[in-house]
């Protein structure tokens, strides 16, 4: 017959339907360059190199289609048909085989009756094109396919690469959109992991033995050691025979899905070249009842078998003749090659090919998705269901496509707005935070009330016992002020829990910033006043009158005014309730000038740092009295906890960094108090024999 694009028909394997799907495979790898003179039709060229695992590609369609006409459960009274040509795996020929389709459907829709409407509007299911450009739906609106997009497989190499060490790459590639767009993501995302790709190769469609020889001196010489390529095994031959022909090895392949499982480039000749390749590829399944269908394929002189008698020629390396036939020629034959007779009685269990190897399918099993996935939506427009064009499961993990009635492109949801499990409309987002209600917010408020309580005992401890010597030490007055800002430090984390507010958000940091400045800055004149203390000869003396209340409230005020100005400012632009959809829809505070938190933060450890600098340099006065051991320990574990408060707040995802930030509170608060004020409680209680004024100052009566 003719067609309007060639003076033939292209080999076809058909079957007679009430709804024809049409099916495009690449049977053969090695497609002639075009020769278009623009004055007649173009003829179709044979294609040579033919591949036994594509072929069983193939027959798993007719293997599908076959089990669902025998399905009485799903599209009862329908028969479904097939008509498959071979692509060739090239562009030229992909399109010659793709418009005989085309004017195949336009001649039989006529005779489709109801079915009309089905070939007015065709929809293309995918086994193989995982190529991230088709993600496009303003684009490409009707494409949908049973295997995943690059992106997956992209993502999966970085990390594969990056976990390796291997940052100094070369990619290798051919012209069509699949290693275009795979590489591109792949360079995109391998440089933002601090990777370089030192060379890219473009294989040519149909290369010459000089440009073979040129991107073959490019891998050799280079000093990449890591070679990635995103290309399919056919274009790959010529310029791996070129590299195992100069014994090339040493070399680190990363393979994109298309040919990493494939057998062409698995024989001895490859070996040493390709050994230790590394990639992805779709899990493996077993398909009940394919082997026992592939294996009872027979040729057959009848028309349309001309497909399955090339195969069987291909796979058992001979001639086909029918009884009553000639010698059957077929294209794949030359002149002078001259191969023994078979008859089709052959068998094919006996043969050992890709094509048999059924253990594990994975295109073969995206190919049956596809079937299924078509069948499963001509029976939900056909009983108006429209649930069962989203799913379909037969013996393995469902297969789900985002196909919303009526509707042929993905909408963006509105702020605060998901897409539910279904991927089919947008719901209403669930808002986060640290509640008082859960189990993080009821153990932190538990641990606040804790620190007050015990806050509260002792300054009535204190209160109870201020006329004693060890009260009275170092101004009991300090003492008072330090107790109170310790309790400010724990009731202000309790600003930080619940939902966020104008005036939470406005006030929590600032009374943060400024109750542990006070608390810092009464440390401060503590240690001041011990170090002075043991520097004068007699105690009282003009030692401790250079530093006498005064001066000491005074040091105070000053050491926290800065804080305070600061906080006044930054309440000038004061932080706001915000939701961040980065992680879910979380309600935070958010700071207008982040900068000015650390601002805070960073005053706060400079007061820590001084303290802890003069309260080291008095750590080898008396024992009797030395209460700056004490300060040590607790600006020690003060500033640990703060240092290491900066990187767990900032990798902490969303109500986890104020988590985080409240734990930094709580813990440096419970050190100041333990540190400073239990040994003296310790004292008060159970050794009242020293709370003297003689065992304040004597060297053989110890208190600290």
């Amino acid at each position: 017959s003719k067609d309007s694009w060639g003076n033939t028909e292209p080999l076809t394997l058909q079957l007679e339907g009430d709804v024809v799907i049409g099916g495009m495979f690449p049977l053969h790898y090695v497609a002639p360059e075009p020769e278009q003179s623009y004055h007649s039709k173009p003829q179709m060229a044979a294609c040579s190199g033919f591949d036994p695992r594509a072929f069983r590609w193939m027959m798993t369609m007719a293997f599908a289609v076959e089990e669902i006409n025998n399905n009485s459960d799903l599209l009862q009274g329908i028969k479904l048909g097939y008509r498959i040509v071979d692509s060739c795996d090239s562009i030229h020929t992909s399109l010659q085989a793709f418009f005989s389709l085309v004017s195949f459907s336009e001649v039989v829709s006529t005779q489709l009756g109801s079915f009309k409407c089905l070939s007015e509007s065709p929809i293309s299911v995918s086994y193989f094109a995982t190529c991230t450009c088709l993600t496009d739906k303003q684009i490409y609106p009707s494409f949908l396919r049973t295997v995943p997009s690059d992106l997956f497989q992209v993502k999966g190499l970085v990390q594969l690469v990056t976990y390796f060490g291997w940052f100094w790459v070369g990619t290798v590639g051919i012209t069509d959109d699949y290693s275009r767009y795979g590489i591109q993501e792949f360079s995109n995302q391998f440089k933002l992991q601090g990777g370089c790709v030192e060379y890219h190769l473009t294989i040519p469609p149909s290369p010459t033995a000089a440009d073979i020889r040129k991107m073959a001196d490019t891998v050799q010489m280079s000093t990449a050691q890591v070679v990635v390529v995103f290309s399919n095994e056919g274009q790959l031959l010529e310029l791996f025979s070129e590299l195992a022909q100069r014994n090339v090895t040493g070399l680190q392949w990363l393979a994109s899905e298309s040919w990493v499982a494939a057998t062409l480039l698995t024989t001895p000749h490859f070996h040493h070249l390709l050994e230790g390749t590394l990639g992805f590829t779709f899990p493996g399944v077993w398909i009940p009842g394919l082997k026992e269908f592939l294996l009872n394929v027979r040729p057959s002189p009848k028309p349309g078998m001309e497909l399955i008698n090339m195969f069987w020629e291909e796979q058992f390396g001979c001639k086909l003749k029918f009884e009553g036939d000639n010698l059957k020629e077929t294209e794949t034959d030359a002149p002078d090659n001259i191969r023994p007779v078979c008859t089709g009685s052959e068998d094919l269990s006996l043969a050992s090919s890709s094509y048999t190897d059924v253990s594990k399918v994975r295109i073969s099993y995206n190919v049956y998705k596809a079937v299924f996935t078509i069948a499963h939506a001509l029976h939900a427009l056909l009983s108006c269901d429209s649930s069962a064009s989203h799913t379909f499961s037969k013996f393995s993990p469902h297969t789900y496509f985002i196909v919303s009635k009526g509707s042929t492109e993905c909408i963006k949801c509105p702020e605060f707005f998901w897409s539910d499990p279904d991927k089919v409309k947008c719901v209403a987002g669930v808002e986060e935070f640290l509640s008082f209600n859960e189990t993080m917010g009821i153990i932190l408020v538990t641990l606040t009330l804790l620190g007050v309580i015990l806050t509260i005992i002792i300054t009535a401890i204190f209160h109870h016992f201020r006329t004693t010597p060890i009260v009275k030490a170092n101004n009991s007055d300090i003492s008072f002020l330090l107790l109170l800002s310790l309790k400010l430090c724990f009731l202000c984390s309790l600003m930080f829990i619940g939902q966020p507010s104008l005036w939470t958000c406005m006030f929590r940091q600032a009374a943060f910033g400024i109750s542990f400045v006070i608390c810092l800055s009464c440390l401060l004149v503590k240690t001041i006043v011990v170090l002075l203390a043991f520097r004068a000869n007699v105690p009282g003396t003009k030692g401790q009158g250079m530093f006498g209340p005064s001066q000491q409230r005074t040091l105070i005020v000053g050491t926290t005014a800065p804080q305070v100005e600061e906080v006044c400012w930054l309440l000038g632009a004061p932080p706001f309730p915000f939701r961040n959809p980065t992680y879910q829809i979380v309600l935070e505070c958010k700071e207008p000038w982040p900068p000015g938190f650390y601002l805070v933060l960073g005053y706060i450890g400079l007061l820590a740092f001084v303290c802890l600098l003069l309260a080291f340099l008095g750590r080898k006065l008396p024992d009797t009295f030395n209460e700056a051991k004490f300060i040590t320990f607790s600006m020690l574990i003060f500033i640990a906890v703060w240092i290491s408060f900066i990187p767990a707040y900032v990798s902490s995802p969303g109500k986890f960094s104020v988590a985080v930030e409240i734990f930094a509170i709580l813990a440096s608060s419970f050190g100041l108090l333990l540190c400073i004020f239990v040994p003296k409680c310790y004292i008060i209680l159970l050794h009242p024999e020293r709370n003297i004024k003689k065992g304040m100052t004597g060297k053989c009566n110890r208190w600290t």
